[in-house]
Order: structure tokens, then sequence, then C-alpha cells
């Protein structure tokens, strides 16, 4: 799609909805990331319940890698292929720290770069936190 087509798209979805959000709950561009990584093959409901808990406990990257991948388990096991999440989250936030400081990189290519994130993840976090023109279709946003 080219870009002026896509901008002509985003103007007419923000006119018709000025302040879309997603209901995954999050307080930090970070904590947003997570809730997205997790939410793949479960509900909004799902992940909400694990956070609440999982996010008071550890919402930086290094508070989760202080967890190390066995103590983030427990967090969150409800939401389904946790084994894989959990892996996927400790390298994400190994890598945050290492290569961006702590901070989420505001490029596709730094993102899709971490584990874990795809398009559909990279897409909400460029629109949602960095105001990009990406539209991400899924059941978990707006």
């Amino acid at each position: 799609m080219h870009a002026a087509t896509r901008t002509a798209i985003y103007r007419r979805l923000r006119a018709a909805n000025p302040a879309p959000t997603t209901e995954l709950e999050h307080h930090s561009p970070f904590e947003l990331l997570v809730a997205v990584m997790l939410s793949a093959h479960t509900t909004d409901k799902s992940v909400n319940a694990a956070t609440r808990i999982f996010f008071p406990v550890a919402n930086t990257p290094e508070a989760i890698l202080a967890l190390a991948v066995e103590g983030l388990k427990p967090y969150i096991r409800s939401v389904g292929l946790y084994n894989t999440k959990s892996q996927n989250l400790i390298g994400l936030c190994r890598q945050l720290v290492e290569r961006h400081g702590g901070r989420l990189p505001g490029d596709r290519a730094s993102l899709e770069a971490l584990p874990g994130v795809g398009r559909k993840t990279a897409n909400i976090i460029l629109n949602m936190v960095f105001g990009q023109t990406e539209i991400a279709v899924d059941t978990h946003i707006f």
C-alpha cells in the first residue's frame, strides 16, 4: 500500500474514532509492549488478569530480567504458551537493556528484531506509542 493511501485511510479512521485504544491494561509503553506480546493466542481478559498481578512486581525490563525465566513463568502461566512467551520476554528485556538503554526503539526494524515481536506488535507500538500511521488489525486493537 502506498504511503499516501495509508495516510488517507488513517485520517478517515482518526476522524471516525479520534481516541482509539486497546482493552489491554497498561500504564507505560513498555507495559503495552509486554501486554501485546502476551496477548497472542489468548484473550485481553486473560492478559489483564495476569498483568494485574505481574506488573506490580515487574514492569520494567530490568525488573523482569531479575525474575529470570523460571521466576517469570508463574505470573504468565495463565495466558498460555507461557514457556515460549517467558523466554521471548526475557530475551526482549535483555536486548532493550543492552542495545536500547532500556527504552523502546521507535523504528520497525529495531522492534521486529526483538524476540517475540512481529509485524502486528511492531505496528501497535509504532502507532500507539510513537504516533506513526501504522494499522494493526486484530481483535485486541481498537
